[in-house]
């Protein structure tokens, strides 16, 4: 499965930046998620603490507070468009509605 992950205009990786500032576990634990989804694509999924957000908009869960928000726009290719920390029992609007800004963005 080809996974992106979302890109500024200046080409910074901001997916990529957020787990490489997490602590060494998480981080870890984050890019073995990244790997499996590229190796085995939408059956890893099921593996994985998801919840549906909005529409399109899915999050994976990880470490406790970690989340990635994505979208799969099909069987192949699947966009990781935001990662954030969750600070309260539910995902915060303004992170949900950044990553609705970069979906429209791509698609």
């Amino acid at each position: 499965m080809n996974v992106f992950t979302y890109k500024t205009a200046g080409g910074k990786d901001l997916v990529i930046n957020y787990l490489d500032k997490l602590p060494e576990k998480e981080s870890a634990e984050g890019f073995y998620i990244l790997a499996k989804l590229e190796e085995e694509g939408l059956p890893f999924l099921k593996a994985l603490e998801t919840r549906q957000l909005d529409g399109k908009l899915w999050e994976i869960k990880f470490h406790q507070h970690n989340r990635i928000m994505y979208i799969v726009l099909d069987k192949d290719n699947l966009y990781l468009v935001h990662a954030c920390k969750k600070q309260k029992g539910r995902a915060e609007k303004h992170e949900v509605d950044k990553a609705r800004k970069r979906i429209k963005q791509l698609i």
